[in-house]
């Protein structure tokens, strides 16, 4: 047994529990800045870590535990989701009455989870995984404890949850019930192409589709991303959903081969709906988190449009995509925390003038937006192209159709928020005052989306590399 591949695992839970120690340590009364200072050293030497590790191709425990190229691509967009979450936290953190240092630990918790899920080999290791992740968020999702929105949003995610969870064991029990295996390889050999088997498959779908909130399992996602920490509410827009995709790629190519023709069809009507809906109810909205939940919902659709494609290309597309959507994402959620810091709204008139006070914030808010909406020469674009060029490969012109023209249609309620930025007055002329952190972070996100925009080619290569994993 080589113990060696199970090395990102064991430093992650490390560095977690030292964090934990580490905090009681500490006299309450001191501030806790320099543990989310370690945190983010300890994530980024992991980080590093995982590039060792491609080419690895080794498991555990009967391959209950596989280390792939696949899985470690998936890890590194969660480190450096929360390694760049951490940054733009520290102000919140900061504010909080109690229970600081916790914060920072788990947020480690959850990259653990995300972990042992794209590793998983087998539907009950992967279970484990998942409800890691899942109970530290709800941690998470609630962790202000005097905020009305924010225990209501930790409540719901919590509610929610149990039921998604509920419907994903059910579909576990009847794939188990007829196929007596509970590993993927297992499955896929043994599967018949049976009502019960094909129902197990359609509930486990189901309950994955709530992490990733794709259409018609997206309604917790405005709710719990307005009421939650904007810290927290971007990694679960990134990481989270990430790792719903991680585990949706595993399990349905691997162990379900024998449905293809059914749910690409079903996948490919809900990547449809997710784009449409997402961006149609995005529109209306006027406060900025419930815009970007709506948001991210059209953006599931967009990375199930390429899983349609259930190839090489159609996965690649998706890494190279979920990767870019960290920067974007890191640089929109960083400026909200700054302007929320500021006024104490995120009500998009907080963003009006926001471009005289801070041009650096308004301009990288702008790139993120434009990023995803897929307009070139950003990252975006070129994620947008890899995962339609396939799905057109595929066949599914109509799909990638509904895909361009929501893209359009997203570059409209985007705009409205740099309208808000660059063409109208601020309401105080006041400076917003960033921290230093935050501006690291938002500084990464932009410069990484400009750059792989111009430059995709080493992502590129990599999420190539690891999209051949699966096939």
């Amino acid at each position: 047994m080589n113990l060696a591949i199970l090395t990102t695992e064991i430093v992650t839970v490390c560095l977690a529990a030292f964090l934990v120690l580490l905090d009681l340590v500490i006299p309450e009364d001191e501030p806790r800045r320099g543990l989310g200072f370690l945190a983010v050293l300890g994530l980024l030497g992991i980080f590093g870590h995982t590039f060792t590790q491609y080419g690895v191709n080794g498991s555990l425990y009967n391959g209950l535990f596989v280390v792939d190229n696949f899985a470690v691509f998936f890890k590194q967009i969660f480190l450096l989701a929360a390694i760049l979450t951490i940054l733009f936290s520290f102000e919140y953190v900061d504010c909080l009455p109690c229970y600081r240092g916790e914060f920072y630990a788990l947020i480690v918790f959850a990259v653990l989870g995300m972990m042992v899920m794209v590793s998983a080999s087998d539907l009950l290791t992967l279970f484990v995984g998942m409800e890691l992740m899942t109970i530290t968020f709800f941690i998470l999702v609630g962790y202000h404890l005097g905020n009305g929105k924010g225990s209501e949003a930790g409540m719901k995610y919590l509610i929610l949850g149990a039921a998604s969870t509920a419907v994903l064991l059910y579909g576990v029990s009847l794939v188990y019930g007829f196929t007596g295996s509970v590993a993927l390889a297992d499955i896929a050999s043994r599967a018949a192409s049976t009502p019960a088997i094909l129902m197990g498959a359609i509930l486990i779908f189901a309950g994955f589709a709530f992490k990733i909130a794709a259409v018609p399992f997206h309604v917790w996602s405005p709710d719990i991303y307005e009421g939650a920490p904007v810290p927290i509410t971007a990694l679960l827009a990134m990481a989270s959903k990430a790792a719903g995709f991680a585990v949706l790629l595993r399990v349905f190519l691997i162990a379900f081969p024998a449905f293809q023709a059914s749910w690409l069809t079903a996948v490919g009507i809900l990547a449809a709906a997710s784009m449409i809906i997402g961006n149609l109810i995005a529109i209306p909205q006027r406060n900025i988190k419930r815009l970007l939940a709506y948001s991210s919902v059209a953006q599931a659709g967009y990375m199930l449009a390429g899983m349609v494609a259930a190839d090489t290309a159609g996965v690649k597309g998706i890494l190279f995509y979920a990767m870019l959507y960290v920067f974007a994402n890191v640089g929109a959620f960083a400026v909200v925390t700054a302007v929320y810091n500021h006024t104490g709204s995120d009500d998009l008139t907080a963003y009006e003038g926001l471009a005289q006070k801070s041009p650096l914030l308004a301009a990288i808010m702008t790139v993120a937006l434009l990023s995803m909406a897929g307009i070139p020469p950003l990252a975006g674009f070129v994620g947008k192209l890899y995962l339609f060029a396939a799905v057109v490969e595929k066949g599914y012109l109509w799909l990638a159709f509904i895909g361009f023209i929501m893209s359009m249609v997203s570059v409209y309620y985007y705009l409205l928020v740099t309208k808000a930025m660059y063409m109208k007055a601020p309401a105080d002329r006041a400076p917003l005052i960033i921290s230093e952190p935050l501006r690291w972070a938002a500084l990464a996100s932009f410069i990484a989306t400009l750059f792989f925009g111009v430059y995709p080619g080493p992502l590129s290569t990599l999420a190539a590399a690891a999209a051949k994993s699966l096939f």
